[in-house]
């Protein structure tokens, strides 16, 4: 079959291809099978997708395309991939380690099950750091991800695989997680788009041991859509969202709420950080096309912020103080030497978890008030660009680049408030972009306003690697 329009198939969205292969004009096997020459393609490039799933996703395909029209869901027929540290059947959650190389779940994790109930084909694995601890990605058993922008750059981390993997087409749609921007900022560093929900919207399950997590991973940690388009991402919500009794913390809030006033609090300074240029720039045009949209724009400075990504800093330090000798056994030197630094960092203060968790309370407050009066703050993704490999385990850089990359970051961790970040454009040839929060349970209004940004700044992917 030829493909629409004269696109070929491994640029559509996942939208698009829901819609080309309900339509009749691809079938699922026309569409697995062009993800699958397109990994071949560039795959030994990136070294984004460490499993490949070509016989098993073709099979599928053609059970897909044997379906009744009734029996179809919302993906049908679309191939996703998965991180390497979320559970699915018959392949080894590794978590990017190799003292993990065979540890298969005994079920699919909830997002999985669901993606796959929807229709979706999964269609290969993706890289991550070991145990997702760093904002790059890479590790001495999986390799090194590349970023389809630049050789000497890093993909971001955690979910780094999957960032560049969807950036250069080989892959529409897929899951990761976030405990510190791990969505959202392999997202901004390669080109694309991700949502993280408000906590307890998705699931967040594994089902080998240790199976519950720890406090930091409790209070902070998500699964969630990464794609390219905010249609994307949306309908990656509604199929992962919702309750589920093997995660206790999950509900069924409703997608969406009540109306809102256009009026958007707009962020251009981060406490301690000299933003980049083409993070202000992005910045900026994301103001302008909702100002041209009918939106009113404030400036406005978000509460507390060096408060909140100390805190964060808290609750990790307080999980890895109980964890780092094991960790020690089984990861990097580079890696354990960054976890270490940043429990000795937390040292100076050493909360108690109460004051941990009467903190975190009272900045919710208060950004709760600043929604009260703005739908959505609109301000930067990564404040300064992505960064040459190596650089974040670098002795002496450590926890500078977190410092400098993620203040306007890890508040939709610590607070658990939703937040989409979308690529707009380039600079100086890497990806820039711009994030989206909004109030608890209100990703619609997230989604609404980063889709008109996206109207006039659509993301720069898919792309051919550039090296």
């Amino acid at each position: 079959m030829s493909e629409p329009s004269g696109r070929v198939l491994w640029r559509y969205s996942a939208s698009e291809l829901a819609a080309v292969i309900a339509g009749g004009q691809a079938s699922s096997v026309d569409v697995v099978s062009a993800h699958i020459d397109r990994i071949a393609e560039v795959n030994p490039k990136l070294n984004a997708i460490t499993v490949e799933m070509a016989d098993e996703a073709l099979a599928a395909a053609r059970r897909a395309d044997a379906t009744a029209q009734d029996d179809r869901g919302p993906l049908h027929g679309v191939p996703f991939t998965i991180k390497e540290n979320i559970d699915q059947m018959g392949y080894a959650t590794t978590n990017g380690v190799a003292a993990l190389a065979e540890a298969e779940p005994s079920e699919d994790a909830v997002t999985v099950a669901r993606m796959k109930a929807a229709g979706a084909i999964a269609i290969g694995r993706t890289n991550l750091p070991e145990f997702g601890l760093r904002v790059a990605t890479e590790n001495a058993f999986r390799g090194r991800t590349m970023n389809p922008w630049s050789r000497d750059h890093t993909a971001g981390g955690s979910s780094g695989g999957e960032g560049s993997a969807i950036a250069s087409g080989m892959s529409p749609i897929g899951i990761g997680n976030d405990i510190g921007g791990s969505i959202r900022n392999p997202a901004l560093c390669c080109g694309g788009a991700g949502l993280k929900a408000t906590s307890g919207r998705i699931p967040r399950v594994m089902s080998n041991p240790p199976g519950d997590p720890g406090l930091s991973g409790q209070l902070m940690s998500v699964e969630g859509p990464m794609a390219r388009t905010i249609a994307d991402l949306r309908l990656g919500l509604e199929v992962m969202a919702g309750r589920s009794p093997r995660d206790p913390r999950t509900v069924d809030a409703p997608l969406f709420g009540a109306p809102a006033v256009k009026r958007a609090g707009v962020v251009r300074s981060i406490p301690g950080v000299d933003l980049s240029e083409g993070a202000l720039g992005a910045v900026d045009e994301a103001a302008a096309a909702l100002e041209a949209d009918g939106w009113q724009i404030d400036y406005v400075d978000p509460p507390e912020l060096e408060r909140v990504k100390e805190v964060w800093a808290h609750l990790l330090a307080f999980d890895f103080r109980s964890t780092i000798d094991m960790l020690d056994l089984v990861m990097g030197d580079d890696e354990v030497e960054l976890l270490r630094t940043l429990i000795e960092w937390c040292r100076f203060e050493d909360p108690s978890e109460a004051t941990l968790f009467t903190e975190r309370s009272r900045i919710q407050r208060a950004w709760s008030q600043v929604f009260s009066e703005h739908s959505v703050l609109l301000g930067p993704g990564w404040t300064t660009p992505p960064f040459e490999h190596g650089e974040d385990v670098a002795a002496g850089r450590q926890l500078d680049i977190l410092h400098e990359r993620l203040g306007f970051i890890v508040p939709a961790n610590v607070l658990g408030f939703p937040a989409v970040a979308l690529s707009t454009g380039v600079h100086d040839g890497l990806p820039v972009g711009v994030q989206v929060y909004a109030d608890h349970w209100r990703e619609d209004l997230c989604l609404a306003a980063a889709a008109v940004v996206e109207a006039e700044n659509p993301a720069p992917t898919p792309i051919d690697p550039v090296f």
